[in-house]
């Protein structure tokens, strides 16, 4: 992440909020790499994984917004610069901790893994093989490499001739297009399950990780940047009610949370993940609002957790087994206790990596990139 904005350049505290709450999340559900954290906290683990759906809003309509809003003054998108900072924001830290696995087994969370030129061409995702599960919560950055990739050329090519129907279109096609996917993919492959087909973890190889099944998030995200950037008198309207958007985001997240219950099952892919975009999309419209319960003050220490979440991201399972490895009997069954040690050696390993390798490599962007700086929206996200 960036140097933290001032107020009046445009950070927004309810982000980090939201950032630290997606990158903490994601680590109680990645605890099941140590066997879990015991049944106290189960109720906090299980619906983890929608950690990473948040950071997919996020990264949505922060990225939207440094797309969107050059296109709307009538500027030329700069491509190259784009795509330049998205590499210097994303791979330095990336190719330390690939280098970490390929070259130091014993750092691994498991004993296998992809063959590294999927890691390299950030394409593991697809067409995965999850019984080499070292470093596989890098499908995520995968999906985000991907939407980097494609948005850009996509939002130039719409706003050569902008329609509000157009978009519309577009959304209503991945939203209806996702769901009849998944659809297909799960009721295939229960068939083939059933069938006798050999036995895989087709729910992750198939539904869960390709980037054609992930596209909920990083739309709904895009079309709340659409919204601020090309209807500001509407967006300031709507903001002045963020309070009311933040309970129904709420209640949204709540019908999520039952849509997912079983996780495995037709529903939970089927119309689960849209319902969840939707509400996580309605927590991020609060979150950036100054006068919201989420936006109004800067929570000690939760910037700094939202600076350093996406090193953390990348670090914490293989941190958490090292700490099994090496404390795990003499931890286990200590509760909160438990859990502050295997966070805070994450929080450790985190913070070196983001002061040592990714802060010097955002450093050297702003070099390469000259004195030119990015419109700033909000902390960038991982």
């Amino acid at each position: 992440m960036t140097r933290t904005p001032s107020p009046a350049q445009g950070h927004l505290p309810g982000l980090d909020v939201l950032r630290a709450i997606a990158i903490v999340w994601v680590m109680f559900f990645h605890s099941w790499v140590v066997g879990g954290l015991g049944p106290d906290w189960r109720w906090l683990s299980y619906y983890g994984w929608m950690g990473v759906d948040l950071f997919f809003v996020l990264s949505g309509f922060l990225i939207g917004q440094q797309v969107l809003a050059p296109l709307s003054r009538g500027e030329p998108l700069r491509f190259g610069d784009f795509y330049l900072r998205r590499a210097f924001r994303i791979l330095p830290a990336y190719w330390v901790v690939l280098a970490l696995y390929v070259l130091v087994p014993a750092w691994s969370e498991a004993p296998l893994m992809e063959p590294l030129w999927k890691f390299a061409l950030m394409v593991m995702n697809l067409d995965n093989d999850y019984s080499r599960s070292a470093f596989s919560h890098a499908w995520s950055l995968c999906v985000e490499e991907h939407f980097y990739l494609v948005f850009p050329l996509l939002a130039w090519a719409l706003m050569r001739r902008p329609a509000v129907w157009k978009v519309s279109v577009l959304a209503t096609c991945v939203v209806v297009g996702g769901v009849a996917l998944r659809s297909g993919i799960w009721l295939h492959d229960t068939a083939a399950e059933a069938a006798g087909a050999p036995q895989r973890n087709w729910f992750v190889e198939d539904l869960y990780y390709p980037t054609w099944n992930r596209l909920d998030g990083l739309l709904c995200g895009v079309l709340l940047a659409t919204l601020k950037v090309f209807r500001p008198a509407l967006w300031a309207r709507a903001q002045a009610k963020a309070n009311g958007v933040l309970m129904l985001g709420l209640a949204v997240m709540a019908l999520a949370f039952w849509l997912t219950r079983a996780r495995v099952d037709l529903m939970s892919n089927a119309l689960g993940w849209p319902v969840l975009s939707a509400g996580l999309a309605l927590l991020v419209f609060a979150g950036a609002a100054r006068g919201s319960l989420i936006g109004r003050w800067q929570v000690p220490g939760v910037g700094w957790l939202a600076g350093i979440s996406y090193s953390l991201y990348l670090v914490h399972k293989a941190v958490f087994k090292q700490v099994q490895l090496h404390l795990g009997d003499a931890i286990a069954g200590l509760g909160v206790a438990q859990v502050l040690v295997y966070g805070g050696a994450a929080l450790l390993v985190a913070a070196v990596l983001y002061y040592a390798v990714e802060r010097p490599g955002l450093r050297l962007r702003g070099r390469v990139l000259g004195t030119r700086r990015p419109p700033v929206v909000a902390r960038e996200t991982a």
